[in-house]
Protein backbone atom coordinates (compact mmCIF):
# COMPACT_ATOMS: atom_id res chain seq x y z
CA UNK A 1 0.00 0.00 0.00
CA UNK A 2 2.84 2.21 1.11
CA UNK A 3 4.49 1.71 -2.40
CA UNK A 4 1.53 2.77 -4.18
CA UNK A 5 1.33 5.89 -1.93
CA UNK A 6 4.93 6.71 -2.97
CA UNK A 7 3.86 5.77 -6.94
CA UNK A 8 1.01 8.32 -6.40
CA UNK A 9 2.53 10.98 -4.94
CA UNK A 10 5.57 10.64 -7.70
CA UNK A 11 3.24 10.93 -10.21
CA UNK A 12 1.64 14.19 -8.96
CA UNK A 13 5.18 15.64 -8.59
CA UNK A 14 5.69 15.20 -12.08
CA UNK A 15 2.34 16.66 -13.23
CA UNK A 16 2.71 20.01 -11.13
CA UNK A 17 6.33 20.30 -12.76
CA UNK A 18 4.91 19.92 -16.15
CA UNK A 19 2.11 22.31 -14.93
CA UNK A 20 4.89 24.63 -13.78
CA UNK A 21 6.98 24.37 -17.58
CA UNK A 22 3.88 24.54 -19.58
CA UNK A 23 2.69 27.79 -16.98
CA UNK A 24 5.97 29.43 -16.27
CA UNK A 25 6.32 32.16 -13.66
CA UNK A 26 6.89 36.13 -13.67
CA UNK A 27 9.88 35.40 -15.32
CA UNK A 28 8.63 33.37 -18.43
CA UNK A 29 4.77 34.18 -18.54
CA UNK A 30 3.01 33.31 -21.68
CA UNK A 31 1.88 36.35 -22.58
CA UNK A 32 -2.23 35.83 -24.05
CA UNK A 33 -2.17 36.91 -28.42
CA UNK A 34 -3.46 40.61 -28.05
CA UNK A 35 -7.31 40.79 -29.87
CA UNK A 36 -7.83 43.36 -32.26
CA UNK A 37 -11.25 44.12 -32.61
CA UNK A 38 -13.26 45.74 -35.10
CA UNK A 39 -14.46 49.37 -33.96
CA UNK A 40 -17.91 50.76 -35.15
CA UNK A 41 -20.50 53.73 -34.87
CA UNK A 42 -24.03 54.29 -36.31
CA UNK A 43 -24.72 58.14 -36.13
CA UNK A 44 -28.06 60.01 -37.11
CA UNK A 45 -27.80 63.73 -37.65
CA UNK A 46 -31.30 66.14 -38.30
CA UNK A 47 -31.84 69.77 -38.51
CA UNK A 48 -35.08 70.99 -38.89
CA UNK A 49 -36.40 74.34 -39.04
CA UNK A 50 -39.34 76.28 -39.45
CA UNK A 51 -40.81 80.17 -40.82
CA UNK A 52 -39.30 82.16 -42.91
CA UNK A 53 -37.65 78.91 -44.21
CA UNK A 54 -39.28 75.48 -43.88
CA UNK A 55 -36.63 73.05 -44.18
CA UNK A 56 -35.20 69.05 -43.21
CA UNK A 57 -31.94 67.99 -43.31
CA UNK A 58 -31.11 64.71 -42.19
CA UNK A 59 -28.55 61.72 -43.05
CA UNK A 60 -27.22 58.50 -41.42
CA UNK A 61 -23.43 57.34 -41.20
CA UNK A 62 -21.88 54.11 -40.41
CA UNK A 63 -18.77 53.39 -40.13
CA UNK A 64 -16.42 50.70 -38.90
CA UNK A 65 -12.65 50.34 -38.44
CA UNK A 66 -9.89 47.79 -37.59
CA UNK A 67 -6.21 48.55 -37.25
CA UNK A 68 -3.34 46.13 -35.94
CA UNK A 69 0.12 46.20 -35.98
CA UNK A 70 0.34 45.11 -40.20
CA UNK A 71 -3.32 45.82 -41.80
CA UNK A 72 -6.03 48.63 -41.21
CA UNK A 73 -9.64 48.09 -42.31
CA UNK A 74 -11.97 51.16 -42.81
CA UNK A 75 -16.06 50.49 -44.23
CA UNK A 76 -18.07 53.42 -44.11
CA UNK A 77 -21.33 54.61 -45.42
CA UNK A 78 -23.69 57.60 -45.53
CA UNK A 79 -26.87 58.17 -46.74
CA UNK A 80 -28.30 62.07 -46.58
CA UNK A 81 -31.50 63.72 -47.71
CA UNK A 82 -33.23 66.87 -47.35
CA UNK A 83 -35.57 69.26 -48.78
CA UNK A 84 -36.25 73.18 -48.12
CA UNK A 85 -39.57 74.76 -48.40
CA UNK A 86 -40.72 71.29 -50.07
CA UNK A 87 -37.89 70.85 -52.77
CA UNK A 88 -35.56 68.28 -52.66
CA UNK A 89 -32.39 70.26 -52.16
CA UNK A 90 -30.40 67.04 -50.76
CA UNK A 91 -30.55 62.69 -51.99
CA UNK A 92 -26.88 61.71 -51.80
CA UNK A 93 -25.56 57.78 -51.02
CA UNK A 94 -21.59 56.97 -50.36
CA UNK A 95 -19.99 54.31 -49.09
CA UNK A 96 -16.02 53.65 -49.54
CA UNK A 97 -13.51 51.13 -48.45
CA UNK A 98 -10.20 51.34 -47.83
CA UNK A 99 -7.36 48.81 -46.63
CA UNK A 100 -3.53 50.35 -45.48
CA UNK A 101 -0.38 47.75 -45.46
CA UNK A 102 1.86 48.99 -43.12
CA UNK A 103 5.65 48.11 -43.79
CA UNK A 104 6.82 49.42 -40.86
CA UNK A 105 5.34 51.90 -38.37
CA UNK A 106 4.57 54.67 -40.13
CA UNK A 107 4.60 53.85 -43.77
CA UNK A 108 2.04 52.02 -45.62
CA UNK A 109 0.39 51.15 -48.89
CA UNK A 110 -3.27 51.35 -49.70
CA UNK A 111 -6.32 50.58 -51.78
CA UNK A 112 -9.27 52.19 -51.53
CA UNK A 113 -12.83 52.20 -53.25
CA UNK A 114 -15.29 54.87 -52.95
CA UNK A 115 -18.61 55.23 -54.75
CA UNK A 116 -21.41 58.39 -54.74
CA UNK A 117 -24.79 58.79 -56.05
CA UNK A 118 -25.76 62.55 -55.82
CA UNK A 119 -29.51 62.73 -57.72
CA UNK A 120 -29.78 66.47 -56.85
CA UNK A 121 -26.45 66.88 -58.49
CA UNK A 122 -27.60 65.00 -61.70
CA UNK A 123 -24.27 62.14 -60.67
CA UNK A 124 -26.34 58.96 -61.13
CA UNK A 125 -22.91 57.56 -59.80
CA UNK A 126 -19.36 58.07 -59.61
CA UNK A 127 -17.30 55.22 -58.35
CA UNK A 128 -13.59 56.09 -57.62
CA UNK A 129 -10.52 53.38 -57.18
CA UNK A 130 -7.12 54.57 -56.19
CA UNK A 131 -3.86 53.32 -55.12
CA UNK A 132 -0.71 54.36 -53.29
CA UNK A 133 1.55 55.02 -50.68
CA UNK A 134 1.01 56.71 -47.35
CA UNK A 135 3.01 58.20 -44.21
CA UNK A 136 2.15 59.25 -40.86
CA UNK A 137 4.15 61.95 -39.95
CA UNK A 138 2.25 61.90 -36.33
CA UNK A 139 1.60 58.46 -34.79
CA UNK A 140 0.73 59.36 -31.08
CA UNK A 141 -1.68 57.39 -28.62
CA UNK A 142 -4.15 60.24 -28.56
CA UNK A 143 -3.17 61.72 -32.24
CA UNK A 144 -2.41 60.93 -35.56
CA UNK A 145 -1.66 62.94 -38.94
CA UNK A 146 -1.22 60.56 -41.91
CA UNK A 147 -0.63 61.88 -46.02
CA UNK A 148 -1.03 59.58 -48.66
CA UNK A 149 -0.96 59.62 -52.77
CA UNK A 150 -1.37 57.54 -55.84
CA UNK A 151 -2.60 57.09 -59.19
CA UNK A 152 -6.44 56.23 -59.67
CA UNK A 153 -9.28 55.77 -62.09
CA UNK A 154 -12.81 57.56 -61.90
CA UNK A 155 -16.13 55.91 -63.68
CA UNK A 156 -19.23 58.26 -63.39
CA UNK A 157 -22.41 59.13 -65.04
CA UNK A 158 -22.92 63.27 -64.91
CA UNK A 159 -25.76 64.69 -66.65
CA UNK A 160 -26.27 61.43 -68.61
CA UNK A 161 -23.06 61.38 -69.88
CA UNK A 162 -20.41 58.65 -69.52
CA UNK A 163 -17.23 59.13 -68.64
CA UNK A 164 -14.05 57.55 -67.07
CA UNK A 165 -10.66 59.02 -66.87
CA UNK A 166 -7.11 58.86 -64.88
CA UNK A 167 -6.87 60.99 -61.39
CA UNK A 168 -4.29 61.31 -58.96
CA UNK A 169 -5.32 61.42 -55.83
CA UNK A 170 -4.07 63.28 -52.94
CA UNK A 171 -5.34 63.49 -48.80
CA UNK A 172 -4.72 64.07 -46.00
CA UNK A 173 -5.75 63.15 -42.33
CA UNK A 174 -5.78 64.11 -38.69
CA UNK A 175 -7.70 63.13 -35.68
CA UNK A 176 -6.91 63.70 -32.12
CA UNK A 177 -8.75 62.00 -28.87
CA UNK A 178 -8.82 64.24 -25.64
CA UNK A 179 -10.46 61.38 -24.05
CA UNK A 180 -11.92 58.25 -24.73
CA UNK A 181 -15.19 59.28 -26.77
CA UNK A 182 -14.14 62.59 -27.33
CA UNK A 183 -12.38 64.12 -30.39
CA UNK A 184 -11.82 66.12 -33.32
CA UNK A 185 -11.04 65.16 -36.52
CA UNK A 186 -10.42 66.66 -40.49
CA UNK A 187 -10.21 65.18 -43.71
CA UNK A 188 -9.50 67.03 -47.13
CA UNK A 189 -8.57 65.15 -50.69
CA UNK A 190 -8.38 66.50 -54.13
CA UNK A 191 -8.70 64.42 -57.07
CA UNK A 192 -7.46 66.19 -60.44
CA UNK A 193 -7.63 64.68 -63.83
CA UNK A 194 -4.12 63.38 -64.98
CA UNK A 195 -4.54 64.96 -68.36
CA UNK A 196 -7.19 68.34 -67.18
CA UNK A 197 -5.79 68.92 -64.16
CA UNK A 198 -8.95 72.09 -64.11
CA UNK A 199 -11.12 69.30 -63.87
CA UNK A 200 -10.90 68.04 -60.10
CA UNK A 201 -13.03 66.94 -57.01
CA UNK A 202 -11.75 67.84 -53.68
CA UNK A 203 -13.90 66.69 -50.57
CA UNK A 204 -13.07 68.22 -46.94
CA UNK A 205 -14.37 67.11 -43.59
CA UNK A 206 -14.32 68.83 -40.80
CA UNK A 207 -15.69 66.98 -37.11
CA UNK A 208 -15.92 67.16 -32.94
CA UNK A 209 -17.85 64.58 -30.66
CA UNK A 210 -18.20 64.79 -27.03
CA UNK A 211 -19.31 61.53 -25.36
CA UNK A 212 -22.03 61.68 -22.40
CA UNK A 213 -21.92 57.83 -21.85
CA UNK A 214 -19.39 55.10 -23.08
CA UNK A 215 -21.28 54.01 -26.02
CA UNK A 216 -23.11 57.79 -27.17
CA UNK A 217 -21.85 60.71 -27.66
CA UNK A 218 -22.45 63.89 -29.47
CA UNK A 219 -21.14 65.15 -33.00
CA UNK A 220 -21.10 68.25 -35.18
CA UNK A 221 -19.62 67.72 -38.70
CA UNK A 222 -19.02 69.97 -41.10
CA UNK A 223 -18.29 68.40 -44.85
CA UNK A 224 -17.58 69.86 -47.92
CA UNK A 225 -17.60 68.66 -51.77
CA UNK A 226 -16.64 70.63 -54.57
CA UNK A 227 -16.80 69.60 -58.19
CA UNK A 228 -14.89 72.39 -60.59
CA UNK A 229 -16.84 70.97 -63.64
CA UNK A 230 -20.34 70.10 -62.52
CA UNK A 231 -23.45 68.84 -64.37
CA UNK A 232 -25.36 71.36 -66.46
CA UNK A 233 -27.15 74.08 -63.88
CA UNK A 234 -25.73 72.91 -60.89
CA UNK A 235 -23.34 74.34 -58.83
CA UNK A 236 -19.71 73.31 -58.05
CA UNK A 237 -20.19 73.89 -54.07
CA UNK A 238 -22.41 71.16 -51.32
CA UNK A 239 -21.74 72.05 -47.83
CA UNK A 240 -23.43 70.92 -44.66
CA UNK A 241 -23.28 71.47 -41.42
CA UNK A 242 -25.02 69.37 -39.27
CA UNK A 243 -25.16 67.87 -35.26
CA UNK A 244 -26.88 64.61 -33.85
CA UNK A 245 -25.79 61.00 -31.67
CA UNK A 246 -23.94 58.37 -32.21
CA UNK A 247 -23.85 55.33 -30.68
CA UNK A 248 -20.84 52.76 -30.73
CA UNK A 249 -20.75 49.31 -30.40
Amino acid sequence: MKKHISSIVALAGILTASADISNPGPTGTVVPEKKYPWESSVAARLTVTSGNSDTVLGDIIFGTVRKTPVNEFMFGAEAAYGKANSVKNIEAYHAFGQWNHLFNERLYSYVRGDFLRDTVADLRYRVTLSTGAGYYFIKQTNTTFSAEAGPGVIFRDLGGNHESYAILRVAENFEHKFSPGTRVWQMAEIMPQVDRFQNYVFNFELGAEAAFTKTLSLQVVLSDTYSSEPAAGRKRNDVKLMSGVAYKF
